[in-house]
């Protein structure tokens, strides 16, 4: 891969699975167990022009980890964005304080535009209803753990298919390793034509259905997402779709033994706390493996060999 990561484009699947090799051998770190400062003397920019609590905490608690340290943004409202300062010359800034930075921004593009401006490397941390590709590294490491393999697994992406990008850029990886995917949505929040479109002419498999509970006895995984009330243009429009799918314990009594349940979080109510407790529920280690992936990604953007990898 080149020196940012924007969209999942920029890894082959060599490299996915390289680097998803490097996150397990971090776990005792990421855990606490183990002390290993690959990263001391490295400062990592947190960019966040947008609310995050899992993704920028994870970014920070995995360069920390390593031995590095974190220059965090802070509140929008109290940077030089509302003197009118452009994206451009805050990521130049920024070039020249830290070594590596992370990115959120509300604007689709936003990432790529940052990584022009700037020598260090850029990760992408979510551009609007663009992309999230270090949410699908640490998707895809929880997948593999669960079931020893990414290939030729039944993936339902199911709920706001059409804002949410955390499943645009799943869909396109999952597709890679030959996974049959089903689109569960209601009309008003299908998967975008063009994205389905893409994944139908790279020979990907897809399903598309309103109807999540008649899938549940065929799939590996059911990645639920939030009805995204901050992406829609008006509150009537989010009304009519909002807790159109709620998944209970109950609805699991027929989901197979391994089949494990998903989310990126923050959840509102498409989940009920009795699946938290079942055998399915992999939400919360999934929440906990954004530092395991971070941790590796930044190690191989800068260059960082990860100890008992191949020579």
């Amino acid at each position: 891969m080149d020196g940012d990561l924007i969209t999942m484009d920029d890894m082959t699947n060599e490299e996915i699975v390289s680097l998803l090799d490097d996150a397990e051998r971090l776990l005792p770190v990421a855990h606490g167990e183990e002390f290993l400062p690959l990263l001391q003397g490295k400062l990592l920019a947190n960019m966040f022009f947008e609310p995050s609590t899992r993704t920028r905490m994870s970014f920070e608690t995995a360069m920390k980890r390593l031995g590095g340290d974190v220059v965090n943004l802070g509140d929008v409202k109290s940077s030089s964005a509302v003197k009118g300062e452009t994206l451009y010359d805050t990521m130049r800034m920024v070039d020249g304080y830290c070594d590596i930075a992370a990115l959120r921004h509300p604007r689709q593009g936003a990432a790529q535009y940052a990584a022009d401006a700037c020598d260090i490397p850029i990760m992408n941390g979510g551009d609007g209803a663009g992309h999230h590709p270090t949410q699908t590294l640490l998707d895809l490491f929880t997948i593999r753990q669960a079931h020893g393999r990414l290939d030729g697994l039944t993936v339902a992406l199911v709920g706001d298919l059409r804002y949410g990008r955390t499943v645009h850029s799943l869909s396109h990886a999952l597709a890679r390793f030959d996974c049959e995917l089903i689109f569960i949505s209601p009309n008003q929040l299908s998967m975008p034509t063009d994205i389905v479109s893409d994944l139908t002419e790279s020979g990907a498999k897809i399903t598309e259905t309103d109807d999540l509970y008649s899938a549940i006895p065929e799939v590996d995984v059911i990645y639920m997402t939030r009805i995204q009330k901050e992406r829609f243009p008006d509150d009537d429009e989010y009304e009519k779709v909002a807790g159109i799918y709620k998944l209970t314990a109950a609805d699991l009594t027929a989901a197979k033994g391994e089949m494990i349940v998903m989310h990126p979080l923050p959840r509102v109510d498409e989940i009920s706390p009795d699946v938290d407790a079942s055998r399915h529920a992999r939400y919360f280690e999934q929440a906990f493996n954004g530092v395991v992936a971070r941790m590796a990604l930044m190690c191989k953007l800068l260059g960082i060999d990860v100890p008992g990898g191949a020579a």
